[in-house]
């Protein structure tokens, strides 16, 4: 399964010491990591790991807008 292409904010947080990655569309995803790469690749976990608790739950999955309407 593919990972759907929600709209990712990254960006370094000085106080943790590490890239934070949010995912504005769906409320609550988000994931670090000590590099930018690290950051995204689990960002992609905890993305899948949403959508499938989600199901679990019986709830909407938001489609991709794919530009941030958020700023």
């Amino acid at each position: 399964m593919s990972i759907p292409p929600y709209e990712l904010i990254i960006y370094w947080s000085e106080e943790d010491k590490a890239f934070i990655v949010e995912v504005p569309e769906l409320p609550g995803c988000m994931a670090d990591g000590k590099t930018y790469e690290d950051a995204v690749k689990n960002v992609k976990v905890v993305i899948m790991e949403w959508i499938e608790t989600a199901k679990k739950l019986g709830r909407e999955i938001p489609t991709p807008k794919g530009r941030l309407l958020y700023a």
